[in-house]
């Protein structure tokens, strides 16, 4: 079965990038902090603009002195580059300068850290970086949820299932961590808890692709042919260049050559 918690990961890393080191990161540069500042968001800009081009200006950047904030942007870069290991890995390595430079950031670059792991699709590893995390931040929503993103990809939607409750206890109105348990309650035979959190997830956003996906999914699997059709395709309208949307494409498929 294809689950959504294989599709939701890279979404979910996209906030990496509008991620802003503060001043106290950039110490080790110098100069003032808002020139320090704003080199680190210039680096990001061109990092937005042309990965391959930021990567080269913050190696640069680095060896002239940058610090922390030309690692952490290089790491970025490769992120954008799509070298998830190289970028995982560099930005695990950055942890014991910020622990010395900014133990505030500490809990946000194992986050960042473990979601390149599972885009490298190493989801042990980013589970391992994601329980120190929570051990520093318990009950933290979007640690539990990219936990639960890892214990997705080891197939334990058991306890993938209790991260997202928690989550879901810090924060109902979080659609995405419904749509979530939705697909670990399919995947452990809750049919109708799973239909119930997908309803839900939809009622907070009613364009929501992956909750549309998950209630697809359970319509077709209950036999509703026409309404897993229509939420399957309004997935593809809403988001057609996205995991989801290939996801609900290969639903389709499948009910067309059935049809056949």
């Amino acid at each position: 079965m294809i689950s959504s918690f294989k599709i939701v990961s890279p979404a979910l890393f996209a906030s990496l990038m509008a991620i802003a080191l503060p001043a106290v990161a950039q110490q080790s540069l110098q100069g003032s902090t808002v020139l320090q500042d704003a080199a680190y968001q210039d680096c990001l800009s061109l990092v937005r603009r042309n990965p391959e081009d930021g990567f080269s200006q913050a190696q640069l950047w680095q060896a002239t002195g940058g610090g922390l904030p030309a690692q952490h942007c290089a790491a970025l870069a490769l992120v954008e580059m799509r070298h998830y290991g190289d970028a995982a890995d560099r930005l695990e390595k950055l942890l014991p300068l910020a622990e010395k430079q900014a133990p505030h950031l500490t809990v946000a670059l194992l986050d960042q850290a473990a979601n390149a792991w599972l885009l490298a699709e190493q989801p042990q590893r980013a589970k391992q970086l994601l329980d120190i995390a929570l051990k520093a931040a318990p009950e933290t929503g979007d640690l539990l949820i990219d936990r639960a993103l890892a214990l997705a990809a080891l197939n334990d939607y058991a306890a993938a299932k209790r991260d997202l409750d928690l989550a879901i206890r810090v924060d109902p109105t979080r659609e995405d961590a419904l749509a979530l348990r939705a697909a670990a309650r399919r995947q452990t035979g809750d049919m109708a808890g799973a239909l119930e959190d997908a309803e839900t997830a939809l009622a907070i956003q009613p364009r929501l692709p992956e909750a549309l996906l998950e209630r697809g999914i359970l319509r077709l699997n209950k036999g509703d042919k026409t309404g897993a059709r229509r939420d399957l395709l309004e997935v593809r309208l809403i988001a057609p260049d996205s995991p989801a949307a290939i996801s609900a494409g290969q639903y389709i498929e499948q009910m067309d050559v059935k049809q056949d």
